[in-house]
């Protein structure tokens, strides 16, 4: 169903969020009768930050002006009279974007990014609608019982200052009508003073009146002034219980909600659900900015009152504390909503609250690499003396306002590191479990620089390595610290010990991002990780319910009797899974998580020719195929375990494909049925190879020497075997699986040192360490 259909369906606050979308930077009704064609355009094929694309945008632009003209012109009768207008007004409107005289040139990639925005919240609405557990959800839309309270909150204070909007009125007209009264009662007594040049019946007359009038006017002037005094202690007061509701608003978002976000991101990191956007924060912070500047300014005027007309009292006292304690929520606002989600490479932040700030020059963002240590010192106040960790290249940016997302972003394109400076490690740690963050700096200033803020925000820890072999030990380092950190912690402080449950929780939502795949880690997958991990002979989830592992025993210990660590066994399945054989694991092919003797338990009572796919207990990132054959020799046969460079040089199906006697993937589905779609195309044999440039194209095809003997098959080029296509690259070697291990061990850098300098990468190239071949293998060749 289309996603306008489906928006149009929204209800309550879903409904008003969808409509707030729209405005004069695009029509809702432009959304409403091109809805088909809108959806039906690839607004996310443009780079947004490649001027080079501005020309799909101008096509795009000028597309969508068509269509609004030729809905128009189709608008007929009296009905569709005034429809016609409107939408050729916003076909005229657009095309003035394309006019040549416009001098905003980013006009068409402004409105690429406006339909983007649009659309991308219309699905987010329509997605949380559709996934509300209760038919009644609608008048919530996805949103959760505490954000409905914020909502109604928000309203309360809006009423709130609405009503002390209209008393600051009232008590401004009623010291202007003060004054009026006051200045008669000194005109009064200047006449007084005039009374002397009379005569002596006509001055007594008139002292008479005129003392009358005074004493009638002071006394006026004195129950006035208490009155006023009254409605200044009222103000002040209700402005005292405005600014408490306000500040406990303020904590719920900033303490509550902006933590579970900063929380998401972290599981985000490691693959989990996205975080979602900043919009819903972002409004209620700049709902609050808008409150608290409107009530900022109603103290600022009641204090000009006060100095208009002194009148002894306490509110003087009351309003410089209002004023105090109003500057301190805007201070918390800004500084610790910050600047937004930080990460390398890029940084953004929410839109200024538009009655407050706007700013004009934008502000500058300094990002620099800082250490643990000085990131704790920075969270305590301490002085860091603007030490940092490293030297970053491209590390200033303007940031940048785009209007029609309602955006202010800073994008650091060419940011890079050039040194990198390291601490002193502890005891068994290495270089990958070193820790350093991002600090994004800037200063700003509201109110005409009435208000100067200094902002920081650090982004989420990160590891610094040299060298590509360094990756999956410094990838544990972040996924272990982005899935069990805690909110609110010193940094970058995680647990040594956590749960089994929780561990799989993070391992399976690893896993699914990495491979890409819906299919994810189950119970039965769990139960052989946990039993290599513990080695352990249990068979029940449960029985591990309550065990917990260290970080030592996740990637820095050797499995019992290997020498490579429970991550980085785990690491390089997912990472031969994701590189070649991912579409095999999302069709079922792949058993995966079984041992040798698991897997012929499976097959002891299949028919022969029935083989399955598992990872390789010895071999990081192998794959295995263990099948039957019931021969003199054996029952069970074990291939010797693929890699990533094997599949490089010939796939898997095509490799399964030249094994004639693999007939059936367990437990009983057809081979050809099951992997014939990802064959090579086969050359016809009655076609000789043709010679290119003189040269004859060679094949290659896989064959199991040992396995031909005991099965039977003598002839080697027979119906065994299927001719293949050749495949991208040959090995040398005929065991090409085989490598030779690097005797030196990986040497961690030590101190300063600087990434320019040549490094010797042979001797972070090997960390795959292999054990000598089991005798139970049978050797795979190519011929």
């Amino acid at each position: 169903m289309a996603v306008w259909i489906q928006a149009q369906q929204l209800q309550g606050e879903a409904l008003r969020q969808m409509q707030a979308l729209y405005g004069q930077h695009f029509p809702i009704e432009v959304r409403h009768y091109l809805s088909q064609w809108i959806e039906s355009q690839a607004w996310d094929s443009i780079d947004l930050d490649n001027p080079q694309e501005n020309v799909k945008a101008t096509q795009l632009l000028e597309g969508l002006i068509q269509e609004l003209q030729k809905k128009a012109d189709h608008q007929v009768g009296e009905d569709g009279f005034l429809l016609k207008i409107k939408l050729g007004h916003y076909a005229t409107q657009l095309q003035a974007v394309l006019s040549p005289q416009n001098t905003y040139d980013r006009c068409p990639m402004e409105l690429v990014r406006c339909i983007r925005h649009i659309l991308y919240h219309e699905q987010r609405l329509v997605r949380e609608a559709n996934n509300s557990p209760s038919p009644t959800g609608s008048l919530v839309d996805a949103m959760s019982q505490k954000h409905l309270q914020i909502n109604q909150t928000f309203e309360e204070l809006r009423l709130i200052t609405q009503d002390s909007e209209n008393e600051l009125k009232k008590l401004q007209q009623t010291q202007e009508y003060f004054i009026i009264q006051y200045q008669e009662n000194m005109r009064l007594q200047a006449q007084f003073s005039q009374l002397s040049q009379l005569g002596p019946q006509e001055r007594m007359s008139r002292e008479t009146t005129l003392q009358q009038k005074k004493a009638s006017l002071e006394a006026w002037l004195h129950r006035e002034a208490q009155t006023l005094q009254q409605y200044r202690v009222d103000l002040a007061e209700k402005h005292q219980k405005t600014l408490q509701l306000l500040r406990k608003q303020q904590t719920t978002i900033l303490d509550d909600e902006l933590i579970q976000w900063k929380r998401r991101q972290q599981l985000a990191g490691n693959g989990g659900p996205p975080e979602g956007t900043l919009d819903v924060l972002q409004t209620w912070c700049e709902k609050l900015a808008e409150i608290i500047w409107q009530n900022r300014q109603q103290i600022r005027r009641a204090e000009h009152l006060c100095q208009q007309l002194p009148i002894p009292g306490p509110v003087e006292e009351m309003l410089s504390e209002l004023n105090g304690t109003i500057t301190d929520i805007i201070s918390a606002l800004v500084t610790r909503y910050k600047l937004g989600p930080a990460g390398w490479g890029g940084w953004v932040g929410p839109t200024p609250p538009t009655p407050v700030i706007l700013l004009f020059p934008p502000p500058q963002v300094k990002a620099t690499i800082i250490s643990e240590q000085q990131a704790k010192a920075l969270l305590k106040n301490e002085s860091t003396r603007n030490e940092s960790s490293g030297e970053i290249l491209n590390n200033c940016c303007v940031m940048e306002y785009h209007q029609a997302t309602g955006t202010l972003s800073a994008h650091f394109r060419n940011m890079s590191l050039k040194r990198i400076k390291r601490s002193d490690r502890r005891g068994a740690e290495s270089v990958t479990e070193e820790k350093f963050t991002i600090l994004f700096e800037s200063q700003f200033s509201v109110g005409g620089n009435e208000l100067v803020f200094q902002v920081k925000t650090l982004s989420l820890p990160v590891v610094v390595i040299v060298h590509g072999s360094q990756d999956n030990n410094a990838t544990a380092t972040v996924l272990w610290d982005n899935a069990f950190a805690e909110p609110g912690r010193v940094p970058f402080a995680v647990p040594d010990k956590v749960q089994w449950p929780q561990l799989c929780e993070a391992l399976n939502m690893k896993f699914k991002a990495e491979v890409q795949s819906s299919r994810g880690l189950t119970k039965e997958n769990l139960v052989f990780l946990a039993q290599k991990l513990f080695n352990s002979t249990s068979s029940h989830l449960e029985d591990y319910s309550s065990t917990t592992v260290s970080w030592s025993q996740f990637n820095r210990e050797n499995l019992p009797g290997r020498n490579y660590t429970f991550w980085q066994w785990f690491d390089g399945v997912m990472e031969v899974l994701k590189k070649h054989l991912k579409p095999h694991w999302n069709d079922g092919a792949i058993l995966g998580f079984v041992n040798k003797q698991q897997a012929h338990d499976l097959l002891i009572n299949k028919p022969d020719g029935t083989f399955l796919l598992r990872f390789s207990d010895s071999e990081i990132g192998g794959i295995t195929i263990a099948w039957k054959f019931d021969s003199s020799e054996r029952m069970f046969w074990n291939l010797m375990p693929f890699t990533t460079r094997d599949f490089s040089i010939r796939s898997l199906a095509d490799r399964l494909g030249d094994l004639s006697y693999l007939i059936y993937v367990f437990p009983d589905r057809p081979k050809d049925e099951v992997f014939s779609k990802y064959y090579t195309p086969v050359l016809c044999e009655s076609t000789p190879a043709k010679a290119v440039d003189g040269y004859v194209k060679p094949q290659i095809k896989q064959v199991v020497p040992e396995f031909v003997n005991a099965s039977g098959d003598s002839a080697p080029g027979g119906a065994t075997y299927m001719d293949q296509a050749p495949s991208p690259a040959v090995c040398s070697q005929p065991h090409y699986n085989m490598y030779t291990q690097n005797p030196d061990p990986v040497l961690d850098p030590e101190g300063d040192f600087d990434l320019d300098d040549t490094i010797d990468v042979a001797r972070h190239v090997e960390e795959l360490l292999r054990r000598p071949v089991d005798s139970q293998w049978i050797p795979h060749a190519q011929s």
